[in-house]
C-alpha cells in the first residue's frame, strides 16, 4: 500500500514540476532577452547619439592597460612594488572624457600629491623631535589643523570650481604620509613612490587623451553657446505669421519643432558653467588660442536664457487653449510691425549664431537690429494713436500689448546679445567681413582686366577680347 501510494504521489508532483518547468522555460528566458534587447537598443543609441563615447571608452582601456605595465614587467615592479597600483587608481580616477576635465583632474592630482607629501615629511620630522610620548600628539594636532583649514578653503566657490578635487587629494595624501609615517621609517621613500606612480598614471592619461581623438569641451561650450542662439531665431522667425494663424484659428502648434526648440535653452547654465571651468585648463588647439575668452561664452550664455525666458512667455500666448480673438481692424495694424520684429531679430540671432560657429564677424547683424527697432517704434505709435481713439476698447488692447511689449524686450535683450558677441570677436580675434570677402573680390578683380575691341570690315556684333596678364 505505501509503495503504491509513494508512486501515486510522485505522478501527481511529475505534473506540477514540468508544469513548473514548462511555465519558467517561456517566461523567464522571453523576459530576459526582451531586457537584454532593450540594453542593447539602449547601448546602441548611446554610440549613435555620440560616437566619441565609444572611442574613450577604448582610449580607458589603452591608458589601465599601459600603466598594468608595472605589473606584467618584473624590473618595473621591483622599482616601485605595490606602489604601482596608484598608477592604476590614478588612471582610473584621472582619465575623462575631455582633455580639459583629465587635465584639470591629473595638474591637480600631482600637485595636490607633491604639497601633501612634502608637507606629510615635514610634519613627519618635527614630530620626531617632540620625543617618543608627544610624537603621536604633534602629528594629531597637524592633521586637525591642515585637515580643517584645507576643508574650510574648499567652500571658495572659485575653489570648489578649479581645485576642489586637488584640495581633497592633498588632505588624503598628507594624512597617509604624517600618519603612516608614525609606523613606518622610510617615510620618504614611500613618499617618493607615491608621488612618482601617481604622475606616471596621470601623465599616461593625458598622453591618451591627447593624442588619440581628442574630446576639447572649449569647443563644445563654443558650439552649444551658437547653437542655443540659432534656436531662439528658428522662433522668433516663424513666430509672427504663427501667432496670427493661432488668433485665427485653434490649431496647435506643439506638433512644430522650431517652436519647441528653446525650452533646451533654460537650463543650461550649469553644464555652460562646468565646460567653461573645464575649457580654462585646456592648452592652445585649433582656433582657440591660450587664455580664450571663456567668460563672455558664460555671458552670453546668460543673456541667451534671458531671451529664452521672454519666448517662453511669447510662447504660452502662442499656444493658449483660448486664444483672444482679433478685431480686424486692430489685426490689420500691427500684424506688419508684429512680423517684422519677431523676424529680424530672429534673422540677427541667426546671424550672432553663425558669427560664432564661423569665428567671423556677420556685417548684417546691425542692419536687422535696427529694423527690429525701427518697427517696434512704429508699433508704439500705433498703440499711442488706438489709446487716443476714443472709440477704441482698451481690453481689446490688452493682449496686444502684452505681446507687443515682450516682443520690445527680445528686441533688447538681442541687442545685449550681439554687444556680447562683438565684444567676444574682439578679444577672440575673429576674421572681419572684409577679410572674407577678399578672394572674391580679387577673384571679380580678373574679370576687369581685359580690353573688348570691336573687329572692323564684319557684319554683325563680333568683337576681340583680349584678357591682360
Amino acid at each position: 500500500m505505501e509503495v503504491a501510494s509513494r508512486s501515486h504521489n510522485n505522478e501527481s508532483a511529475e505534473p506540477s514540476s514540468s508544469h513548473v518547468l514548462g511555465w519558467m522555460k517561456a517566461i523567464v528566458p522571453h523576459r530576459i532577452i526582451n531586457k537584454i534587447a532593450e540594453k542593447a537598443k539602449e547601448a546602441k543609441k548611446l554610440g549613435i547619439d555620440d560616437p566619441r563615447r565609444i572611442i574613450h571608452s577604448f582610449k580607458v582601456g589603452l591608458a589601465i592597460t599601459l600603466v598594468s605595465l608595472f605589473y606584467y614587467f618584473q624590473p618595473l615592479y621591483e622599482g616601485f612594488g605595490v606602489s604601482a597600483m596608484w598608477a592604476v587608481l590614478t588612471v582610473v580616477v584621472v582619465f575623462e572624457f575631455s582633455v580639459g576635465a583629465t587635465l584639470g583632474k591629473g595638474l591637480n592630482r600631482v600637485c595636490a600629491t607633491l604639497l601633501g607629501g612634502l608637507l606629510g615629511v615635514g610634519a613627519h620630522w618635527l614630530a620626531c623631535y617632540s620625543g617618543k610620548n608627544g610624537e603621536p600628539v604633534v602629528i594629531a594636532v597637524f592633521v586637525f589643523i591642515v585637515a580643517a583649514t584645507v576643508t574650510f578653503v574648499r567652500f571658495f566657490p572659485k575653489m570648489k570650481a578649479r581645485y576642489d578635487y586637488g584640495l581633497m587629494v592633498f588632505i588624503l595624501t598628507f594624512c597617509l604620509v604624517s600618519v603612516s609615517g608614525y609606523r613606518e621609517d622610510e617615510v620618504i621613500r614611500m613618499a617618493h613612490e607615491r608621488v612618482v606612480t601617481i604622475a606616471i598614471g596621470s601623465c599616461t592619461s593625458l598622453l591618451v587623451c591627447i593624442l588619440i581623438c581628442p574630446v576639447w569641451i572649449g569647443e563644445d561650450l563654443h558650439n552649444q553657446v551658437a547653437d542655443n542662439l540659432e534656436k531662439l531665431g528658428k522662433f522668433l522667425e516663424g513666430f509672427g505669421g504663427e501667432y496670427f494663424k493661432r488668433s485665427n484659428d485653434a490649431q496647435s502648434n506643439t506638433e512644430k519643432s522650431f517652436l519647441q526648440g528653446y525650452k533646451s535653452v533654460l537650463n543650461t547654465k550649469n553644464s555652460e558653467e562646468n565646460m567653461a571651468n573645464l575649457a580654462r585648463w585646456e592648452p592652445r588647439h585649433g582656433r582657440f588660442k591660450f587664455r580664450h575668452p571663456w567668460k563672455l561664452y558664460l555671458k552670453a550664455g546668460t543673456l541667451t536664457r534671458d531671451c529664452a525666458y521672454k519666448i517662453e512667455a511669447l510662447s504660452s500666448h502662442l499656444n493658449s487653449e483660448n486664444p483672444t480673438p482679433w478685431p480686424e481692424e486692430i489685426q490689420s495694424k500691427i500684424q506688419e510691425s508684429y512680423t517684422m520684429i519677431s523676424s529680424e531679430t530672429g534673422k540677427a540671432l541667426k546671424e550672432l549664431a553663425s558669427a560664432i560657429k564661423t569665428m567671423a564677424r556677420s556685417s548684417s547683424v546691425n542692419t536687422h537690429i535696427a529694423n527690429s527697432k525701427a518697427a517696434a517704434e512704429t508699433l508704439k505709435s500705433l498703440f499711442k494713436i488706438s489709446v487716443l481713439e476714443e472709440d477704441t476698447d482698451l481690453l481689446e488692447i490688452v493682449p496686444a500689448a502684452t505681446v507687443a511689449s515682450l516682443l520690445m524686450d527680445v528686441v533688447t535683450c538681442t541687442e545685449k546679445i550681439a554687444a556680447c558677441v562683438n565684444d567676444l570677436a574682439s578679444q577672440a580675434n575673429f576674421n572681419s567681413p572684409n577679410n572674407n570677402n577678399n578672394m572674391i573680390r580679387g577673384n571679380s578683380r580678373l574679370l576687369h582686366r581685359g580690353s573688348v575691341q570691336p573687329i572692323s570690315g564684319t557684319e554683325g556684333p563680333h568683337h576681340v577680347i583680349t584678357i591682360g596678364e
